[in-house]
């Protein structure tokens, strides 16, 4: 058995030495928007979308080891590492692949488990063959992955290795190759993780593919997997995003029967999602649940009550997140976003200057994205000309406008009355490529609806049906409110549409009491 075993890690060894360099390319297949609600492997850190390139450096392996240069290995990093009388402990390399795995640095990851497996610092066991597992597969593809698991010594193809290839099979896309590993784990007696059933719903989360979930969630409980936070969380952010708020309720409640505590996570979908249905009681009561249910300052809600409070109006309590987010260590970027557009959504115009010259000095100017935030901010209040001045600035500063950029402009032409400039700049957003993730993202539909509402004052049908339909499309139109306005268009219009009910209510919205008042100004054009 000891000659086996030999043999074995000899051909792991081989393997490694054998690997060609590949460039990097991430591997999550994932849509973003459930990117902070998973992690990668069972004792991961959460995958958490945020900028580490600027975090404050320390003089630790990881930071050695990020700022390499492109075409040198990691070895030396490890050298001058040692060099300096540190030892290469365990906790020293999980720290980097955490860090390495949210940089999406996969092949800086893979080549310091190949250094690992090879000069065997310390003691390997089985998470250090499950990181090289990942990494491998992520860079070199599934087939890679399964010969390098074949070789791996026997005491370690358990539980973990068994999850994390399973996993990496689903990153890829390879789903009945995972189900196909899962029975394996049922046949060895190997319990499942309940982040191979996340990976799994998050796969089928889109339209054509939900009928599955509630089959995943059956195996689930067949496969006697203790139910879990985050996997509530995808299900009410699936329901979220499909703007059913009597759906991610339901999820909610079936949470709480089920003895599962909800998390900061699991409030912040709740209140986002009644915030943008404009349900801002209901909304208020749970950002207070967040408030109570917050582990210390953690810069993802906080993001999250910036927006919130914008949309409930309260401004001392946006200034006291705010100000909670410059005490951090560090500020990102996309905070800054967030706040600039948050006190321009409450109008408060001088504040969220001050932030763009803020951001614009201590971050610079490097993201289409920075320059949208204070576009808005004017575009809303139909501050065209110094709309026009940031849009001069985007060139300047190697950054190009997107389909939102033109769309903030087409509704601060709008609000300046400038309705020719506006269409033609909406046709030139319209021709650029945007993603589903974009056109279904709440800023994207807020700013639709705002040129629907302005079309609708001039009572142009035509142009706010056309936009109408994005909202449609997008699920946005279950919102009574959504209807509502452009019942408004009609009834500026003069024009009288007997079948709006009818197509209301098939469209999933509910009409309320403003809906049947502007139904009922609309009949008088009837003839």
């Amino acid at each position: 058995m000891q000659t086996i075993s030999l043999m074995l890690q000899r051909r792991l060894t081989q393997s490694i030495r054998r690997t060609v360099l590949a460039p990097y390319s991430p591997a999550c297949k994932f849509p973003c928007i459930f990117a902070f609600l998973c992690s990668q492997a069972p004792v991961n850190i959460p995958d958490e979308t945020f900028d580490l390139k600027q975090e404050e450096t320390r003089p630790c392996l990881s930071y050695r080891i990020e700022k390499l240069p492109g075409g040198e290995g990691v070895l030396s990093a490890f050298q001058s590492w040692m060099r300096d009388g540190n030892p290469v402990h365990r906790g020293d390399v999980f720290h980097t692949i955490n860090r390495l795995r949210k940089l999406k640095m996969n092949k800086r990851a893979l080549e310091v488990m190949e250094w690992v497996i090879r000069e065997r610092p310390y003691r390997l066991k089985e998470l250090d063959y499950s990181f090289l597992l990942e990494f491998t597969i992520k860079i070199h593809g599934i087939s890679q992955g399964e010969k390098l698991f074949s070789c791996l010594p026997a005491e370690f193809q358990n539980e973990l290795l068994y999850t994390n290839l399973v996993i990496a099979c689903l990153d890829k896309g390879a789903i009945i190759l995972s189900l196909a590993y899962m029975k394996k784990m049922r046949e060895l007696n190997h319990p499942m993780s309940h982040l191979v059933f996340n990976r799994l719903i998050i796969l089928h989360s889109s339209p054509r593919r939900r009928k599955f979930i509630p089959k995943i969630l059956s195996q689930m409980r067949a496969d006697k997997v203790p139910q879990h936070v985050s996997t509530f969380n995808i299900l009410m952010k699936i329901e979220a995003n499909e703007h059913n708020i009597e759906g991610l309720m339901k999820v909610f409640s079936d949470m709480k029967r089920a003895n599962v505590e909800p998390n900061e996570i699991s409030y912040c979908i709740v209140a986002t999602a009644h915030a943008v249905a404009r349900l801002y009681t209901v909304a208020e009561v749970y950002v207070e649940a967040i408030e109570k249910s917050m582990t210390g300052n953690n810069w993802s809600t906080l993001d999250v009550l910036i927006m919130l409070y914008s949309f409930l109006g309260k401004e001392k309590e946006l200034e006291r997140t705010w100000q909670a987010v410059q005490d951090l260590p560090y500020v990102r970027s996309k905070s800054y976003v967030l706040a600039i557009e948050a006190f321009g959504r409450m109008g408060k115009l001088d504040q969220a200057e001050e932030l763009w010259l803020e951001m614009k000095s201590r971050k610079g100017l490097n993201t289409t994205e920075q320059f949208n935030s204070i576009l808005s901010v004017y575009c809303r209040h139909g501050l065209i000309k110094k709309a026009s001045e940031i849009y001069r600035e985007i060139g300047k500063h190697d950054c190009k406008p997107n389909a939102i950029t033109y769309r903030h402009l087409a509704l601060g032409c709008l609000k300046a009355n400038l309705v020719e400039e506006a269409v033609k700049t909406l046709e030139m957003g319209m021709d650029l490529t945007t993603s589903n993730v974009v056109r279904n993202s709440s800023p994207w539909l807020e700013t639709t609806l705002l040129i629907v509402e302005s079309f609708a004052d001039k009572g142009d049908v035509g142009s706010a049906e056309k936009l109408f339909e994005e909202l449609i499309r997008a699920k946005y139109s279950r919102h009574t409110f959504a209807y509502n306005t452009l019942i408004k268009a009609y009834v500026k219009a003069k024009i009288y549409s007997p079948n709006f009910l009818k197509r209301m209510i098939l469209g999933g919205s509910r009409p309320d009491a403003e809906t049947y008042s502007l139904v009922k100004l609309a009949e008088q054009y009837r003839n």
